[in-house]
C-alpha cells in the first residue's frame, strides 16, 4: 500500500506496521522548505492517531538525507517575524517526532546538515550508510545553529554538540555511531537490510509496551532523579496490568512465542 500526492514533497509508503515517509526534493538535497515542513507536520499528526502503525521510518531520495533549511527561500523573505514563525514550525515538527507514540527511525544516506542533522537527532533511532556525513554548519555563514543545538545537545552531550556547533566540521558515520547520534552503520548497499532488521525487531514487540515505553522515556528525561523513579514506577505498575504483559509472562514461562493482543 502506498500513497503519493504530487502537491507534497513527501511520499508515504506502508508495509505492514512500518510507515516510511520519504522526502523527495533530491535536487535541493531535501531541504526543509515551508512545504516540506508542512507535509511532515501533517503526516506526523495523522500517524499519531493511527493504531496500525508500529514504527515510522524517515527517509530521503537522492544523494543527501537533508541539507537543513531552504536558504534561498529564507533569503527571499528577510523579515524577523517570518524567521520566528519558520523556526517555530520547524520546532513543532521536531517535537511531533519526539511525542509520536511509536519509534521513529532516520534512514540516513549522504549529507545530514544543520536542520537535517537536527532531524536525525530528533528521531528515536537512526541507521546510517557508511558514506553518510553529519554537520551543523550554520556557523560557516555566520549563523549559529541554535535550534539544531536543542536536539543535538540532548542526543550526543554538551561538549560533542558544542564542538560540532562551534566548528561546523563534518563527522563521518563511524564517529556519529561512537558519539551516539546514530545507532547502526551499514555499508551503503546494505543500508536497507540493516534498517529492515531494526524495524522487524521493533514490530515483533507489544504495541502497548512500545507506546508506554516511549512516552515514559521522554517524560522522565525532564525530571529530577527521585521524581523520574516515581514516574517510572507508576508507569511500570500500570503497564503490568495490560493484557499483553500477562500474555508475555505466560509465554515466557511456557517457553512459547507470545501472541500479542494489541498489535
Amino acid at each position: 500500500m502506498s500513497r503519493f500526492d504530487d502537491e507534497l514533497p513527501l511520499r508515504r509508503h506502508v508495509d505492514g506496521g512500518v510507515t516510511t515517509l520519504t522526502m523527495q526534493r533530491p535536487r535541493q538535497f531535501n531541504a526543509l522548505s515551508e512545504a516540506m515542513l508542512e507535509a511532515l507536520g501533517r503526516e506526523l499528526e495523522r500517524l499519531a492517531e493511527d493504531d496500525d502503525v508500529r514504527c515510522v521510518v524517515l527517509a530521503a531520495e537522492g544523494r543527501a538525507f537533508c541539507a537543513g533549511h531552504d536558504l534561498k527561500q529564507m533569503r527571499a523573505t528577510p523579515d524577523e517575524a517570518y524567521y520566528r514563525d519558520l523556526f517555530a514550525r520547524c520546532g513543532t515538527v521536531m517535537q511531533r517526532i519526539v511525542t509520536l507514540p511509536v519509534p521513529v527511525i532516520a534512514r540516513v544516506q549522504g549529507l545530514a546538515t544543520a536542520a537535517g542533522c537536527q532531524l536525525v537527532a530528533s528521531c528515536d533511532l537512526a541507521v546510517a550508510a557508511r558514506s553518510a556525513r553529519f554537520a551543523v554548519s550554520g556557523i560557516n555563514v555566520g549563523l549559529f545553529c541554535s535550534t539544531p543545538a536543542v536536539a543535538l545537545s540532548r542526543t550526543i552531550g554538551r561538549k560533542r554538540a558544542l564542538e560540532m556547533l562551534f566548528t561546523g566540521e563534518f563527522i563521518d558515520a563511524d564517529r556519529a555511531l561512537d558519539w551516539g547520534l546514530v545507532n547502526r552503520v551499514a555499508d551503503d548497499d546494505a543500508l536497507d537490510d540493516a534498517l529492515g532488521e531494526l524495524t522487524a525487531a521493533i514490530c515483533a514487540k507489544s504495541a502497548v509496551a512500545l507506546h508506554t515505553g516511549k512516552a515514559l522515556f521522554q517524560r522522565q528525561l525532564q525530571q529530577p532523579l527521585d521524581e523520574a523513579y516515581c514516574l517510572a514506577g507508576d508507569t511500570m505498575a500500570a503497564n503490568m496490568m495490560a493484557e499483553d504483559v500477562t500474555e508475555g509472562i505466560d509465554a515466557f514461562i511456557e517457553k512459547r512465542t507470545p501472541q500479542w493482543r494489541h498489535r
